[in-house]
């Protein structure tokens, strides 16, 4: 995920958040939360693995 889609996405949530906690709707909270800590937990993931593939080196058999 490069940082551009990494920082909107997560900039979407967090406003989707805010935007729930402001008016009050508890659900569009709780879905703004769980969004941005998806986009989250995705970039560190996606992280793990490309660590993975440069320790372990890509294409080569182990």
């Amino acid at each position: 995920m490069n940082t551009i889609a990494y920082y909107v996405l997560l900039a979407l949530g967090i406003g989707v958040e805010i935007w729930g906690a402001v008016t009050g709707v508890n659900d569009v909270m709780f879905i703004g939360a769980i969004a941005a800590f998806g986009v989250w937990g995705v970039d560190r993931l996606l992280l793990r693995a490309d660590a993975y593939e440069e320790f372990f080196g890509a294409g080569e058999e182990r």
